[in-house]
């Protein structure tokens, strides 16, 4: 029964820590008709040699747990080649968010980042409403407050209509 118990701990210690997020998906399985019920999508694209996405994990669970009921997904898109480096990340910063792994980096190149961390905010439709590159602590009310304004946006997008949105081939 010891032997049982020892390999059974052994194995779940083995486990990669990301399995602790909302949703794992591969880049195959990726596609923003999941979240056709959200009212805004929040692309985090992310690696684990990248300083400022340390910060950005604590902050982005929060959001995610704070603003889900309103209609907020976030999905970090992970371009790391080896997963292995990712779940390494994750052991240390954890992520209660769904996940994408895209070791050769297909949605970062569509989606045309110019650096890591950056952020796409998307309705459901796929229309882009917002980026920024980088994630600074200092402007994190910055970042909520504009979340919450979009969170706050009738469907119609009245609002957001002062300049043609783009829609992300991706949305389909």
């Amino acid at each position: 029964m010891r032997k049982v118990l020892t390999c059974f701990t052994l194995l779940c210690l083995s486990l990669p820590f990301s399995a602790s997020a909302a949703e794992v998906l591969s880049r195959d399985q990726f596609s923003l008709s999941r979240f056709a019920d959200a009212k805004v999508i929040y692309l985090d694209f992310w690696a684990s040699w990248c300083v400022p996405c340390r910060h950005s994990f604590p902050w982005l669970n929060a959001m995610q747990e704070k603003y889900g009921k309103d209609g907020l997904v976030i999905v970090g898109i992970n371009v790391d080649p080896e997963r292995a480096d990712a779940d390494l990340f994750l052991e240390k910063y954890p992520a209660n968010f769904t996940l994408v792994m895209d070791p050769k980096g297909e949605l970062a190149e569509q989606w045309r980042l110019q650096g890591m961390p950056s952020a796409v905010i998307v309705n459901a439709e796929g229309e882009e409403l917002h980026r920024h590159i980088g994630f600074r602590n200092d402007r994190e009310q910055e970042y909520e407050a504009l979340l919450k304004d979009l969170l706050n946006t009738s469907q119609d997008n009245s609002s957001l209509n002062k300049a043609p949105q783009k829609q992300h081939p991706e949305a389909h």
